[in-house]
């Protein structure tokens, strides 16, 4: 198992250098592995046995567990709230009278470890997408400064190195803002539309599934339906037709056992769970975007927040004078420089975007001209 799964480890690396948010990593870091663990978990057979195994006479094993797992097999969804023992062999399994429209057929269990591939893929797009838009930007302008360890000189010229690339790209970041936000958006974009797809995937089924498990606890044991059986049968059954000695058509009515479904019914309620709480956090993290973004007084608490040695005034001056853009690299450049460092910068940046008196007063004086002629 750990060799089987040891190769997922490198998308758990720890980042020296951050340009992300933690929701953003577990959307596509935690979620990709997840759901490729659980992916290569299925297709493993020595781990949950041989996916289907049907009981038939008069027909070679193999042949029908291969018709039946490529034909998909079927329940009596009647059959469900009978008891077992007495009136059912199994939860879903009956005699279907040749009533064709009385069957519920399962068709997605051969498909379930490509679909949570896939799945994986989408939950990386948007961090494949940043990587290539920030290009590396953070690491450059930080130039180890994250790292304390270096000689006063060296740290003093990357000091001075940074505040001037800080000082001569003002108000050109604001790009780079807009697309890591929309990169954050397009997670929250992925998880709604793989929550539908899921749900048509499993028949309308799944957006109930997780709230229907834990309503169970509160139904008698006599009127229960489990929906975990329901949606993942663990019996089910399957006809074969073939041709007889004499020519004659024979069907042969066969029962299978699907203990893949064991698996599968316990990986899609922690998906379920999962994809909720995500959900709910990629949602909370965007509406705090929009207060950073429509609330511009909002942005120097989140500044000294950052760092409570940089005064509050140091804060507002630079939230003040910086676009949104700017702003919110020297947020991310709080995250990844030295504390003592990052205060410094801050503090010789904002005296440098800072206007000066004379700047100010033929400010002033713009602004009552404006006002007059109004």
């Amino acid at each position: 198992m750990y060799k089987l799964l040891g190769s997922l480890k490198t998308y758990l690396k720890v980042q020296d250098i951050q340009t992300d948010n933690a929701v953003f990593r577990l959307h596509n870091s935690f979620t990709t592995v997840l759901l490729l663990t659980c992916s290569l978990i299925i297709t493993a057979t020595q781990y949950v046995g041989q996916p289907i195994s049907c009981i038939v006479n008069g027909i070679p094993t193999h042949v029908v567990n291969t018709f039946c797992w490529i034909h998909s097999t079927f329940t009596m969804p009647d059959a469900f709230n009978r008891q077992v023992g007495r009136d059912v062999a199994h939860p879903g399994v009956a005699n279907d009278f040749d009533e064709e429209d009385a069957k519920k057929y399962y068709t997605y269990y051969q498909w379930v470890c490509f679909v949570l591939f896939f799945q994986a893929i989408a939950c990386y797009t948007p961090k494949f997408l940043w990587d290539k838009f920030e290009g590396g930007l953070m690491r450059m302008i930080v130039m180890g400064l994250n790292i304390t360890i270096c000689t006063r000189e060296e740290k003093e010229a990357k000091r001075d190195a940074l505040l001037d690339y800080l000082i001569k790209h003002v108000k050109r970041h604001k790009l780079y803002a807009m697309r890591y936000w929309f990169c954050e958006a397009l997670c929250f974009v992925n998880i709604i539309i793989q929550m539908y797809m899921m749900n048509r995937f499993f028949d309308g089924e799944f957006l109930s599934y997780g709230t229907r498990i834990m309503q169970l606890s509160d139904v008698p044991q006599e009127q229960r339906l489990d929906p975990m059986v329901y949606i993942f049968p663990r019996v089910t059954k399957c006809i074969f037709h073939k041709y007889g000695s004499g020519g004659s058509l024979q069907k042969h009515d066969s029962l299978c056992i699907l203990p893949l479904n064991i698996v599968n019914e316990k990986t899609y309620v922690f998906i379920w769970f999962w994809y909720m709480i995500l959900l709910c956090l990629l949602l909370g993290l965007l509406i705090f975007r929009a207060c950073i973004f429509f609330m511009p007084k909002f942005r120097p608490r989140l500044l000294n927040a950052r760092n409570r040695m940089i005064p509050m005034d140091v804060c507002r001056s630079l939230s003040r004078r910086l676009d949104i853009g700017d702003w919110w690299l020297i947020y991310m450049l709080g995250r990844n420089l030295d504390p003592v460092i990052y205060k410094d910068v801050m503090i010789e940046f904002a005296k440098q975007v800072e206007p000066s008196k004379h700047d100010r007063k033929k400010d002033k004086i713009r602004d009552y001209d404006n006002k007059n002629n109004y």
